[in-house]
């Protein structure tokens, strides 16, 4: 007959099963030998161990390989111990109490000197008397030290026998009694009283995701010392899961290409798939394992959209018994949606075309229509894109009103890369709206007219009236795309003869009226793109006034996190209307602002918008900051919108053209001009247009060529005091005073005229008076201009004035303008004009410097601003240009000299 008690080492015989004779196996109760690779972990082993010396259960639960047997395994070998430790690896005969409770007896006594008399082997595999588990919990409170018994693997344990003799012990054993147990699954013990009485440490699957540190030392123990991106790339791309990275670094090794690897899914994807199909897929039910391959074309799976694929009605309690065995299915938190990991779903994917291909486009098609009726709409487009149905992914889109928001990016960034591969052979209106949006976003506008002038042709072909989603697409997208109304193309040229952006605006507001109020409050893109259309066109038009206005409304308008793009560009432009008015400190601080929302939100360079840059170049120019000016220049155009938009183009090219012209450099100044449609001024707008005549009329003053000067600027419109102004120049170089003082007493006449327009009028009627021995006159008219270009720190028309000013403003004996309307104009050494004062400083400028006033850091006034680090140093070196210093001390010395602090 078997023995029924405890035998002793030493005697000969090995421990066995009362019923069998069977003998224990020792690998079960043996702690597993680390790897060479181990990668130590000491927040883990420090967390582990206060679990265990704070409270009587302490859990590792995750999906396989994440590292419980590991962490456990590496604690009990730390020699940081409480107490003795009883090792015991389970598996799937140990469901039977009679063998599980012999196990756990027989780690105990290899753990322990001895164990308390009385305490027998079960005599039986089907049950365990009352006794056994009364004498080993009575056992536990006469234990000299804590002891700590692991069981890993629980999951493995079936039925609720054994669970519920652990639950007996836990409730009934003394102090002294540490239980750790590792599995994939919680065990079927009262976890929420457990935490309620906080008698519960918890390591989950999220807390075993190794961190950027782990993986890189874990590479280098497989020999491998990749750079720091792919060591993030790689953390980011298994998401920390411990097997997949150790099979990732074999991978790795083998190919002798770290960063190839990294920026390879399949490659990944095949160094963990059988690990995956092995561990995880095969191990559950073929019903389960249908359930998982179908759902894996989703990125997100919900229980009604399961059934749907699976024309079954039980996902919701398949998919929460996966979730609860960690079977790398995790909940959604706050929703009803769950999310497979990333390298499983690219396992389950490759597997499922494999097995059913033609399976696919069916199972997109059904999950888009699904979706679409959700709400899910940019999701449900990615389906009916990968199911091939472009035109109903259009369909929605439109309908949703996304087509009309994707210039609005970069929220919409998702639906414009899936449209990319959309045949430009797909029918309907829809399809051609959508394809014009994408070229917008993209700044290809040429390509955008050409898909509304086919969107327009299927529209007017319709035997229905359009619904207004599809119509205000196709007008929201005509305004944004020529915003100033004179496109000459041919294939749209009759489609907008007589038609002004601002009735395409008025059009738009018309048909949103149409649409459900809830359906616009989710595309609040669209309100905003309409007004940066028509502001956008005012200032195309020349009407900068109306364009402030607009522009202003717009950046009101930007409200929501979708419109911040919008808002940053709105921001921009006002600045450069300002600028082009003279409002120039207003012009700067609405530049910066525009430059500091893209920075706070880490806007990447190919969604900024050059305008802001543009903008500040224009400020530094005409306040005589020429390097500054060129710096910002180089700014602008490293953004996408600069060289594709005509109007920022235009003033790009103009404004690099005058930097070259105030250094002598005719040449160059005209190269700079040559990217432009000079030939055909009117293609940029009005605007645009006159501003690119003047500028070649002043390259031509500039060569003394008076004629070629006057005939540039009769190939504008005229309109305006800017043509006049320089008319009068260009007959005041020739000596027709008489002449030019009519254009000047007509131009001072004109709506709209800017400071530099007055400034210039002022400055030109001072040189004819000169030149026509008039000095008093010619003083009090250059005083005037002092004057009036002092607020705003004018200096352009000074500095490009000419000689005869530098001498009436040396005139001997104080004949000169009074020293107070000039103070702020100094001499340079150089001769070649009269720039130099104090920049005024913007509003955030000045919060900066007070700020450095009471001592604080660069850290600590982004902190007090709301501003990014660096947003805050560039702030600081622009208050020490303005102000000459190159020290924070200095700086708050010359601001108190000059009353700005």
């Amino acid at each position: 007959m078997p023995p029924t008690g405890l035998l002793l080492p030493g005697d000969g015989h090995r421990t066995r099963l009362a019923w069998s004779g069977d003998p224990l196996l020792d690998a079960k109760l043996s702690v597993p030998v680390a790897l060479r690779t181990h990668v130590p972990r000491k927040r883990l082993l420090d967390r582990l161990g206060e679990g265990v010396g704070s409270g009587p259960l302490t859990l590792l639960t995750g999906p396989a390989g994440t590292g419980k047997t590991t962490l456990a395994a590496s604690w009990t070998r730390s020699g940081t111990l409480p107490g003795p430790v009883a090792w015991l690896t389970l598996d799937a005969h140990d469901s039977a109490p009679g063998v599980f409770w012999s196990y756990v007896v027989e780690a105990l006594r290899r753990a322990l000197p001895r164990l308390p008399e009385g305490i027998r082997m079960p005599g039986c595999p089907g049950s365990v008397g009352a006794s056994l588990l009364t004498r080993l919990a009575a056992a536990t409170e006469q234990l000299p030290e804590p002891v700590v018994l692991v069981l890993d693997g629980f999951e493995k344990v079936a039925g609720r026998r054994v669970p519920a003799g652990l639950e007996f012990l836990l409730a009934h054993a003394g102090p002294r009694l540490r239980l750790v147990v590792a599995g994939r699954a919680d065990p079927l013990l009262p976890l929420h009283r457990y935490r309620a009485e906080d008698r519960l440490t918890e390591i989950r699957g999220a807390d075993l995701a190794f961190t950027p540190h782990e993986t890189a030392v874990l590479l280098r123990r497989h020999d491998l010392t990749p750079g720091d991106d792919v060591v993030r790339a790689l953390t980011r791309h298994t998401e920390g899961w411990a097997a997949g990275l150790r099979l990732c670094a074999l991978a790795m090794r083998r190919t002798g290409d770290p960063a190839g690897f990294t920026r390879s899914f399949t490659t990944s994807e095949q160094a963990v798939s059988d690990y995956l199909l092995t561990e995880v897929l095969d191990a559950q039910p073929s019903a389960d394992r249908e359930l998982l391959l179908r759902t894996s074309v989703l990125d997100r799976i919900h229980p009604d959209l399961a059934n749907v694929l699976t024309g079954r009605r039980d996902a919701e309690a398949v998919l929460a018994r996966l979730a609860h065995e960690n079977a790398f299915v995790e909940p959604v938190p706050g929703t009803a949606w769950c999310r497979v990991h990333p390298l499983f779903t690219q396992v389950l994917r490759t597997r499922l075309r494999m097995r059913h291909p033609g399976l696919v486009p069916r199972l997109h098609a059904r999950a888009a229509h699904w979706l679409a009726d959700a709400g899910h709409t940019t999701a449900a487009i990615e389906h009916a894109a990968e199911a091939g149905n472009w035109a109903y992914g259009a369909s929605e889109a439109v309908h949703r009103l996304l087509a009309a928001a994707i210039p609005a990016g970069p929220r919409t960034d998702r639906i414009e890369q899936t449209f990319s591969s959309m045949p430009g052979s797909v029918p309907g209106a829809e399809p051609a709206l959508v394809a014009a949006a994408c070229r917008l976003a993209r700044h290809d506008r040429a390509g955008c007219r050409r898909h509304l002038a086919e969107a327009g042709e299927h529209l007017r072909l319709r035997e229905s009236e359009p619904e207004p989603a599809v119509l205000l697409t196709h007008a929201l997208l005509r305004l944004l795309c020529d915003p100033h109304g004179g496109d000459p193309s041919p294939e749209t040229a009759g489609e907008r003869a007589g038609e002004t952006a601002g009735e395409r605006a008025a059009a738009a507001a018309e048909l949103m009226r149409k649409l459900p109020a809830e359906r616009l409050r989710e595309r609040p893109e669209i309100e905003a793109l309409r007004l940066q259309g028509l502001a956008r066109a005012y200032l195309a038009g020349g009407r900068l006034a109306e364009a402030r206005r607009a522009f202003a409304d717009a950046v009101d308008a930007c409200t929501a996190d979708e419109t911040l793009l919008i808002r940053h560009a709105c921001l921009g432009a006002l600045a450069l209307a300002e600028s082009a008015e003279g409002v120039l400190a207003s012009a700067e601080d609405h530049a910066l602002r525009s430059l500091t929302i893209a920075d706070q939100h880490g806007v990447v360079p190919d969604h900024r918008s050059g305008a802001g840059y543009l903008a500040l170049a224009a400020v530094a120019f005409e306040q005589g900051d020429d390097e500054a000016a060129g710096r910002r220049l180089d700014e602008a155009a490293a953004c996408p919108d600069t060289a594709a938009d005509l109007v920022l183009s235009t003033e790009s090219c103009i404004l690099r053209s005058r930097l070259e012209l105030t250094r002598g450099r005719w040449e160059a100044a005209l190269a700079a001009l040559a990217p432009l449609p000079h030939r055909r001024p009117e293609a940029a707008g009005p605007w645009p247009g006159r501003r690119l005549a003047l500028a070649r009329a002043g390259i031509a003053l500039a060569r003394g060529d008076h004629q070629a000067a006057v005939a540039a600027l009769h190939e504008t419109d005229g309109s305006g005091p800017a043509p006049l102004v320089a008319l009068a120049r260009a007959h005041t170089a020739a000596g027709r005073t008489e002449r030019a003082r009519r254009l000047l007493a007509h131009a001072s006449r004109s709506a709209g005229l800017g400071l530099a327009d007055h400034v210039g009028i002022l400055l030109l009627g001072a040189h004819a008076a000169v030149l026509d021995g008039h000095p008093e006159t010619a003083r009090r008219l250059l005083g005037q201009a002092l004057d009036t270009a002092r607020p705003e720190r004018l200096r352009r028309p000074f500095v490009d004035a000419g000689p005869w000013l530098r001498h009436l403003l040396n005139e001997p004996d104080g004949a000169g303008p009074a020293p107070s309307a000039s103070a702020w104009l100094t001499a340079r050494a150089d001769g070649a004009g009269v720039p130099g004062m104090v920049q005024p400083l913007s509003s955030r400028e000045r919060e900066v410097l007070i700020g450095v006033q009471q001592m604080m850091s660069a850290d600590e006034i982004a902190a007090e601003l709301n501003l990014s680090v660096n947003t805050v140093k560039t702030h600081l070196k622009s208050v020490y240009r303005k102000l000459c210093v190159t020290r924070r001390r200095d700086a708050v010395e010359r601001a108190k000299a000059l009353h700005i602090l």
